[in-house]
C-alpha cells in the first residue's frame, strides 16, 4: 500500500492554530516566525483543495473542514507523544493491564508485585479489580484473573491456585468454638453462593438441612473478612488469601476443615495473540505460584 506524503510540519502548524485560533500564538509555542506558521497552514489548504479558516478581524475561525480535522489531529498526537513516553532509557515501555478478583490481588498478587517490577522494570503493569464478574474484551483488559471452574466463553483459562474455603473469626469468638457444632451458634458470613456454609458443614460431619441460620451475604471476601475482624460474626473465606491476618494473629483458623469450590484462573480472549509483556507476566505467575 502506498502512503501519501503526510505533511507533518504543516499538520502541527494547523492544529497549534487552531487550539489557539491565532497564527502568532501558534508560531511562539511552535518556535518559528508567524509568517511560517501561515505558510505551512495555506500549503495544507492547497494540499487538501479545502478551506481551514475564515480570517477575522478578531484572528482565525475553523472552517467544517477545519473542525473535522482538528479532533483527529489531537488524538494522534497525543497518542505519538503516549508512545514516545515509553521509551526510557533505551527501552520501550510496554503496557500491561491486568484485571483480578479483589481478595486474589490483595492477598496473593500485590505482595509479589515488587520481584514482578524488578524482573521486568519495562512492562508497565496496570491492574484494576473486580468481583468476578468482567468482560475482558469491553474493559480493555490482557488479562483477567477470575475464580471458578475454569469454563467461560470465548477465552483460554490456565489454572492457577486451589483455595479451600474455611472458617475464620476473630480470638474472641474462636476460644467459644470448643467443635465445629458450636458455629451454629454465631452469625454466619457468606458469599451469594447459598451451598458454601452447607458443604463445611457436611463436611465437618454436621449435615444442616434447609436454610442456613442467621447468615448475612457479601459479594467479596474482602467485606467478608473485615466483618470478621470487627466480630460480626464467623466467616467462610479462602484462607490462602488471608495469610498476613491469620500470621498477625487478627483472626484465627479455629478447625482444620477445608471445602473445594472453585480455583482461580489466568484468562485471555481467545482472540488475542499474546504481546511480550503478557508472556512474561503469564511465566513469572506460574513460577510464583509454583513456588507459593
Amino acid at each position: 500500500m502506498v502512503r501519501p506524503h503526510l505533511p507533518l510540519n504543516a499538520l502541527r502548524a494547523f492544529e497549534a492554530s487552531a487550539r489557539h485560533l491565532s497564527f502568532t500564538r501558534a508560531a511562539i509555542e511552535l518556535c518559528v516566525t508567524q509568517a511560517a506558521v501561515s505558510h505551512q497552514v495555506k500549503g495544507l489548504e492547497r494540499q487538501l483543495k479545502v478551506t481551514l479558516f475564515k480570517r477575522i478581524a478578531r484572528g482565525l475561525m475553523l472552517t467544517a473542514e477545519g473542525e473535522s480535522l482538528l479532533p483527529v489531529l489531537n488524538e494522534s498526537f497525543d497518542r505519538i507523544a503516549q508512545t514516545l513516553g515509553r521509551f526510557e532509557g533505551g527501552h520501550y515501555r510496554e503496557v500491561l493491564t491486568v484485571g483480578a478478583v479483589g481478595t486474589f490481588a490483595l492477598g496473593w498478587l500485590l505482595p509479589r508485585l515488587a520481584d514482578f517490577r524488578a524482573r521486568y522494570p519495562f512492562i508497565d503493569l496496570r491492574l484494576s479489580t473486580h468481583n468476578n464478574r468482567v468482560d475482558v474484551a469491553a474493559e480493555g483488559l490482557d488479562f483477567a484473573i477470575r475464580f471458578g471452574a475454569g469454563a467461560w466463553h470465548g477465552v483460554e483459562a490456565m489454572h492457577l491456585l486451589e483455595t479451600p474455603l474455611s472458617v475464620v473469626c476473630t480470638p474472641q469468638i474462636a476460644r467459644q468454638l470448643k467443635s465445629p457444632a458450636d458455629v451454629l451458634k454465631q452469625t454466619l458470613l457468606r458469599s451469594y453462593r447459598t451451598d458454601e456454609w452447607p458443604r463445611w458443614f457436611q463436611a465437618a460431619g454436621l449435615p444442616v438441612e434447609g436454610r442456613v441460620p442467621d447468615s448475612i451475604v457479601f459479594d467479596s471476601s474482602l467485606a467478608m473478612m473485615e466483618a470478621a475482624l470487627q466480630g460480626i460474626g464467623v466467616a467462610l473465606v479462602p484462607v490462602m488469601m488471608f495469610s498476613r491476618q491469620l500470621a498477625a494473629e487478627e483472626v484465627r483458623q479455629p478447625f482444620d476443615i477445608g471445602i473445594a469450590t472453585g480455583s482461580y484462573w489466568l484468562t485471555r480472549l481467545q482472540s488475542r495473540p499474546e504481546t511480550s509483556a503478557m508472556v512474561a507476566f503469564r511465566g513469572w505467575l506460574v513460577e510464583a505460584v509454583a513456588t507459593a
